[in-house]
């Protein structure tokens, strides 16, 4: 079996079996590809059954040499380990060759989070004298309000909004379906926007049940809400580095602040791992420490 024919099966198991979005099925590819080209440009090359320990090794150096950072490495590391975890599956191999390959460390990374008041100041530079402004809030209202990931906010479908209980039906990675509570002030604002604004915009065939829409009634893309994120942090003088994720982060962030449990937000954030949660435990304990230095009288004395 070549390369090739390989990562076409494995596209194809990504997509049917596993329910992946295309953006995730493109990237998985773009790492096994990465691989497949190094291999092919050994003395000897190899194909995907043949590649041993030693040669994985060899090519994250590889990776490592030309740049390529400890976080990239160990996603593109990801994408390879499930290329052979269907090979596997398939049984095309009896050993796997990543079995004992080790991913970089590290570092621990917590992701940029904005206060409340960072989140008032960008929701009230929002114009609301315009159809796009009421919308635009509703967008970010719901993001914050629900923790949404920016590829489950652009999915959303009018019948995802359940009125009478204020809950979002959201579809997640993996093709799975969570329901999360939407905030009043949320709920209140796209509810505004669904019955007041959106209903005048042209009706494009095929995006019709899409909740948030652009002006000419197509369904959103993500670099458009990236985009708006962008535009809105800018005029409310915030330099951090903002994304729609950000909004998400501090929407777990205050959870966990306000003495939520780690499960609960697991729930919420549509988390397969209570592990991947545990980030928002780091975050509380450092803004913790941030305000033991900045309150407590012996944390602002010098020491002689």
């Amino acid at each position: 079996m070549d390369w090739m024919s390989s990562n076409r099966g494995f596209t194809s198991y990504l997509r049917l079996e596993r329910s992946l979005s295309e953006h995730s099925i493109a990237a998985y590819g773009r790492d096994v590809s990465k691989l497949a080209d190094y291999c092919q440009q050994l003395e000897e090359p190899v194909g995907p059954l043949k590649v041993t320990l030693q040669e994985m090794r060899d090519f994250i150096a590889r990776l490592h040499a030309v740049g390529i950072d400890a976080r990239s490495q160990a996603r593109i590391i990801s994408g390879i380990r499930a290329f052979y975890k269907y090979l596997m599956i398939e049984e095309l191999m009896e050993d796997d060759p990543t079995e004992l390959l080790e991913s970089p460390k590290l570092g621990s990374y917590l992701p940029d989070v904005l206060t409340i008041e960072e989140i008032e100041c960008v929701l009230d530079k929002i114009d609301l004298s315009t159809d796009r402004g009421h919308r635009d809030k509703a967008i970010l209202e719901t993001l914050y309000s629900s923790g949404l990931r920016v590829s489950e906010l652009v999915e959303l479908r009018l019948n995802s909004l359940i009125e009478e209980h204020h809950f979002l039906r959201v579809v997640g990675k993996g093709r799975k379906e969570r329901i999360v509570p939407i905030g009043e002030m949320a709920f209140a604002q796209v509810y505004h926007y669904v019955h007041h604004y959106r209903v005048r915009l042209p009706r494009q065939k095929g995006h019709e049940d899409y909740l948030f829409l652009n002006r000419f009634g197509k369904k959103l893309s993500r670099i458009s809400v990236f985009n708006l994120v962008k535009e809105y942090a800018a005029k409310a003088g915030i330099h951090k580095s903002i994304s729609p994720h950000t909004f998400r982060h501090s929407f777990a962030t205050h959870l966990v602040e306000g003495g939520a449990s780690l499960r609960m937000v697991q729930e919420m954030l549509g988390h397969e791992s209570i592990t991947t949660t545990e980030i928002y435990t780091h975050l509380d304990l450092q803004y913790i420490r941030e305000s033991l230095n900045r309150y407590h009288p012996l944390s602002r004395k010098p020491v002689h």
